[in-house]
């Protein structure tokens, strides 16, 4: 293992904390080194990024876990600071880094308290890529909470609409999951320990899980897991604090929040969940099934009631993470295959989404759909950028959505038909409130009061096309994501008996 090749996963976790402490001492009003130092960042992450996802080795015989390395932390409890990335988590380390690098570009337009406001962010985003990157659970857990505790201040502080109740509402409910999550890893942990591997390595446990879980356990501890990590992932119907988060915060968090926190919740039941517990995971998988299924109609059928553009984004978040859902609970390898992809595609869809709403709102001051009407001749590349989410968003081929969503379905009608019949339905109900949306705030009659609305600037149009480039990329040549994702989808199949 080459040097770079030792220690990149501990640079996307130390270059956004050291980008941190750096702001710190640089002075409040020097605001333009600190929009360019975080830039900066954004970008070395991105490059970090790209090289975990390029180095990744698909051929057969090489090692599930790559990157891999770690450090003693705590031996006598069996906690070592490991990290490592398998076929789930290249995905997910890429859509961070695009997300991070686009939303630090967008993050410029901020005025108020601007080097706080980029601390918090990267210490989000290092608990975010500490998340994905760890293969030890006490510190998957700890990144885990590092990513979510920042998203009070940066809402509460630098939101609109309700901030402080959008605010609590998403912590207390956050915080009330993870503590189903803690008691669930120190249960493992303790069973793993009677069985003679007093260990938090996940790689470990993961071989030896059938020896040391029984059937009973895993039937009791995998739903804490379930529903403890299925809160982030906005799981039905502990959902509410979504779309709350979703107005309140500001637009980089909004973009950060959907696009890659989510998918820390859904991440967290195939590694905890699925991983150690298969045989939960088989008990439990209608259920999960069913609560997914749920999700999209549900979401959809909220998403047609909203007149606020981030509410119609925010409930088409709870729905499109239910394809999530319903393509981990199959437990096949092409609607798990579908569901990673779709964590991808949904993560730079939905933060192009926001990306663009707060350009929109930054100008006209308002989200009312009923108010906003012919921004398309005023705003041609804004209206450009919105349709292609939009068109992604309800499965156009030729888009990442598209070949998300068909892979969840073909997993769907494979082993559970009904419920892949209600899933269609669900996407049918996204093309209704999507083309709506589009046909009434872009092409509807031109207002004359809009007409001195200014187009992208040239920051947020370069953010909108690095999050743009994926979602074409996906949709036109899926096979090098899919090759990656297939390494982690067969042996954690394997190891499960699938």
């Amino acid at each position: 293992m080459s040097g770079i090749d030792r220690f990149v996963l501990e640079g996307l976790i130390y270059v956004p904390m050291i980008a941190a402490l750096v702001l710190v001492f640089v002075p409040s009003r020097r605001r333009g080194i600190v929009r360019w130092l975080s830039v900066a960042t954004g970008v070395v992450l991105l490059a970090l990024s790209l090289y975990v996802f390029l180095g990744y080795d698909r051929g057969a015989g090489a090692p599930v876990f790559q990157f891999a390395h770690g450090y003693p932390w705590l031996e006598r409890l069996g906690i070592r600071f490991a990290l490592g990335v398998d076929g789930f988590a290249v995905p997910m380390v890429l859509l961070t880094g695009i997300v991070s690098a686009t939303g630090a570009l967008v993050a410029m337009k901020v005025e108020h308290e601007t080097k706080s406001y980029y601390v918090l962010l990267f210490l989000l985003i290092a608990g975010v890529y500490g998340t994905f990157v760890s293969v030890d659970m006490f510190f998957f857990f700890l990144f885990y909470e590092l990513a979510v505790v920042p998203m009070y201040l940066l809402i509460g502080v630098w939101g609109s609409t309700n901030k402080e109740y959008g605010a609590l509402k998403l912590v207390l409910m956050l915080v009330a999951g993870s503590v189903l999550v803690w008691i669930g890893i120190i249960a493992i942990w303790v069973a793993a320990k009677e069985g003679g591997f007093p260990t938090f390595d996940i790689p470990t446990l993961q071989a030896n899980a059938d020896a040391l879980f029984s059937p009973t356990f895993q039937r009791v501890v995998f739903p804490l897991i379930m529903i403890g990590f299925g809160v982030l992932a906005g799981l039905w119907p502990f959902h509410t604090w979504s779309p709350d988060g979703h107005v309140a915060a500001p637009t980089t968090v909004s973009m950060l929040h959907a696009g890659v926190l989510m998918k820390l919740g859904a991440f967290g039941i195939i590694r905890i969940g699925m991983t150690l517990l298969p045989s939960g995971m088989e008990d439990w998988a209608l259920v999960l099934f069913i609560l997914g299924t749920v999700n999209v109609i549900y979401g959809a059928a909220s998403a047609l009631a909203q007149r606020d553009l981030k509410y119609v984004i925010g409930y088409s978040s709870v729905s499109h993470m239910g394809y999530v859902l319903m393509g981990i609970a199959t437990l096949e390898p092409v609607g798990l295959a579908g569901a990673t992809l779709q964590m991808f595609s949904h993560g730079v869809m939905t933060a192009l989404f926001f990306a663009i709403i707060g350009t929109i709102y930054d100008r006209a001051h308002t989200r009312d759909i009923d108010a906003l009407n012919g921004l398309a001749s005023r705003m041609g590349w804004t209206t450009a950028f919105f349709v292609i989410a939009g068109l992604t968003s309800l499965g156009l081929p030729g888009l990442s959505g598209f070949i998300a969503e068909l892979l969840v379905f073909i997993g769907a009608f494979r082993t559970q038909p009904v419920l892949g019949v209600l899933g269609v339905i669900g996407a049918a109900m996204t093309a209704t409130y999507m083309l709506r949306l589009i046909a009434k705030v872009f092409f509807g009659p031109r207002d004359p009061k809009w007409d001195r609305l200014n187009d992208l600037s040239l920051s947020e149009g370069i953010a909108a096309t690095g999050l743009l480039i994926p979602i074409v990329l996906i949709g036109v040549y899926p096979a090098p994501f899919l090759d990656i994702i297939d390494r982690g989808v067969g042996t954690l199949l394997a190891v499960a008996g699938g």
